[in-house]
């Protein structure tokens, strides 16, 4: 049985790099069905790589192999692993944190090193630099083409011991949710944060209440300002900000028809803190 194959990098698709990884996946099975889950990721970003790791895997079907390649370190002595969800799918990757996000969120019962004098791209073992091709896709494709199972990936490492990245939890003192902007809703510029919506319901939050916003990047004030919590952008007028739970299940924050991120210029990570207080006696209804 041949499953799916989702291809996520940092490459872009300005030249052939994403193009040679499909080659060699269709070169172990001509018959793999292939995706793309994005070939955007900011150079180097493994955070975003585990985040859009995150934003999207629940929604595939069982026994879909994925195939991430935001790899810095490539050619030095990070590990190279499959990894297996509690949901029974497959992530092919560099354990350098873009296995956190889904450790955190998700869970993972069970990883292997890749043993690449195996799984490797035959006659290419003097390359050093592009290990998305030479090993991550093919090793992906096998696996999806069910030339390998899982066992044969090679030798089973501890789950505790996979590299994550540091990803403080959300928390609330004094009326005060505080948390991180976590990453971009890229197409419209709204920010998506770590602060879930249960935390904020258990905080005695409801549509339709005043909260002052603060942003903040190592320790300088970037935003401060009154925005609404809605349930949809219908919520405000045209060009307001508003708060709102987005497709992940946590608190976002938009301008209604407008890119939030670039009229404030807000990056993302956990150098980017937001926290929200309820101004009392102020409803908008």
């Amino acid at each position: 049985m041949t499953r799916h194959l989702v291809l996520q990098t940092d490459f872009g698709l300005c030249d052939g790099a994403v193009s040679a990884m499909y080659g060699v996946a269709l070169s172990v099975d001509p018959n793999l069905k292939i995706y793309d889950l994005t070939h955007e990721i900011p150079q180097y970003n493994i955070w975003e790589g585990s985040y859009r790791l995150y934003q999207t895997i629940t929604y595939w079907p069982d026994e879909t192999v994925f195939v991430s390649v935001v790899d810095p370190g490539v050619g030095t002595d990070r590990l190279s692993v499959v990894a297996k969800t509690v949901d029974n799918q497959y992530i092919v990757s560099p354990d350098n944190g873009t296995l956190t996000h889904i450790t955190e969120n998700i869970g993972i019962v069970s990883v292997r090193e890749i043993d690449e004098t195996i799984n490797r791209l035959p006659n290419s073992g003097e390359s050093y630099t592009f290990h998305g091709r030479d090993i991550y896709a093919y090793t992906g494709a096998r696996l999806a083409a069910g030339v390998i199972n899982f066992e044969q990936v090679g030798r089973e490492l501890l789950v505790d011991e996979i590299i994550k990245l540091t990803n403080p939890e959300p928390t609330v003192s004094e009326g005060v949710i505080s948390g991180n902007i976590d990453i971009l809703d890229i197409r419209f510029g709204n920010l998506w944060t770590n602060i879930s919506r249960e935390l904020f319901i258990q905080s005695g939050l409801t549509y339709g209440d005043l909260l002052e916003v603060t942003i903040e990047t190592n320790d300088r004030l970037v935003y401060k300002n009154a925005m609404t919590y809605g349930r949809s952008f219908a919520d405000s007028r045209l060009g307001e900000p508003l708060i709102y739970v987005n497709s992940v299940d946590k608190l976002g924050v938009a301008i209604n028809q407008g890119s939030f991120a670039q009229a404030y210029h807000i990056g993302t990570g956990i150098n980017w803190k937001i926290s929200l207080r309820k101004i009392n006696n102020h409803t908008y209804k």
